[in-house]
């Protein structure tokens, strides 16, 4: 990856960038799942500006692990490779850090008002337990 070519800087995408989202009243529903101890979730429902928003974000991400593949056909400079990789992980934990606090907000408390909090409870961990290191 040492080569003279080189990707430009500024046609990678922005991970960090922001897109000016419309609000809609409508919801988005996943469908209903049972748990491995056979016991039925709460649908997941989450707001169309919410899911595309996420969306967006992971496009971007797309974009830019694209843009790493091109930095490496390119034999473009290891640490430069790197650098990039560093800001994918990063775009990466900043979208579930999205998605954690929308669960705890969203479903979770609808899991609460609905009495079934330690199925849910009980879910996040085990969701936890493989996305942390």
């Amino acid at each position: 990856m040492n080569g003279s070519k080189q990707i430009a800087k500024s046609s990678l995408p922005s991970c960090e960038q922001d897109e000016d989202l419309l609000p809609e009243d409508k919801d988005h529903a996943h469908a209903d799942y049972t748990h491995k101890h056979g016991q039925l979730a709460h649908a997941h429902v989450h707001s169309e500006e919410s899911l595309r928003r996420i969306v967006n974000r992971l496009s971007r991400i797309e974009g830019h692990i694209r843009g790493i593949k091109t930095m490496v056909q390119q034999n473009s400079p290891c640490p430069d490779v790197l650098l990039q990789i560093a800001a994918v992980r990063g775009a990466l934990d900043r979208v579930a850090r999205i998605v954690l606090d929308e669960h705890l907000s969203e479903c979770v408390l609808r899991a609460a008002e609905e009495g079934n909090i330690d199925v849910e409870i009980e879910q996040l961990k085990a969701a936890l337990d493989r996305f942390l290191p």
